[in-house]
């Protein structure tokens, strides 16, 4: 039974037993406008108390302790550790209780486990991230087959909102010719509409991972989210996969 608020997001994906996530939505929380309400972002120039608030009201309705991140859109991994806010963009954790999380207004979150439920990670991956290899770094700390892993996408911006220069799509495409189907010609001469889902299954794929859920939401279209390239000035959503620690 959830303990978080109905309005939060459940991933819709077959992971084993003792495994669980859920996404944030702006809905519920302290903090006022704009960031109103469940801001969970201490850059965004909310008001700290607020900010606090908020995160100790999502630790205690998950029942685990979330680990934070310093996020710079690269592709550092580290093991997740909530006595520190480390530089990097995703973590990984095989500790019961242990949360990997990420923040997100418009980037693409992407949560792993693996089939036997032993280990956990969690990506924040812009196009930046994407094109840099974050998800196949988190796939080399997790250190396991591809073919035992389970991957969901989270609520991103999506394909008809995302604008992006040539620069962009040449990014992905040098490396991996197969993501030029992520890429459509926008209204905007020398445009293109990109779809970050499409681009974070392509490189997966060619990792050999096939277990693939989740896209489909659109966080700039979708007002249940924070949405930078929508309002600029506003706060952020977390995304958590955690081991379930065993009952008292």
């Amino acid at each position: 039974m959830n303990r978080w608020p109905a309005e939060w997001i459940q991933p819709d994906w077959p992971v084993p037993a003792g495994v669980r996530a859920c996404v944030t939505t702006r809905q519920g929380g302290t903090s006022l406008p704009p960031f109103d309400g469940f801001n969970l972002g201490t850059h965004v120039h909310d008001s700290p108390s607020a900010v606090a608030d908020n995160r100790d009201l999502l630790q205690h309705s998950i029942g685990a302790t979330p680990a934070w991140l310093e996020q710079i859109h690269s592709s550092v991994v580290i093991k997740a550790d909530p006595a520190q806010c480390p530089t990097a963009d995703a973590s990984w954790s095989d500790v019961p209780g242990m949360a990997c999380t990420v923040l997100t207004a418009d980037c693409l979150p992407a949560l792993f486990c693996d089939r036997r439920g032993t280990r956990v990670a969690a990506a924040h991956a812009g196009w930046r991230g994407l094109a840099g290899g974050v998800l196949e770094a988190t796939l080399e700390a997790l250190a396991l087959p591809p073919e035992q892993l389970l991957v969901w996408l989270g609520p991103a911006i999506g394909p008809a909102a995302f604008e992006v220069g040539p620069e962009v799509r040449e990014a992905f495409v040098a490396t991996h010719p197969a993501a030029a189907s992520a890429f459509v010609a926008s209204a905007s001469p020398g445009r293109y509409l990109a779809d970050l889902y499409e681009l974070a299954r392509v490189r997966l794929n060619a990792c050999g991972v096939t277990a693939v859920y989740g896209g489909g939401f659109c966080t700039f279209r979708d007002s249940r989210f924070y949405s930078y390239r929508r309002d600029a000035v506003t706060g952020r959503f977390a995304s958590l996969v955690w081991l379930e620690p065993a009952p008292r």
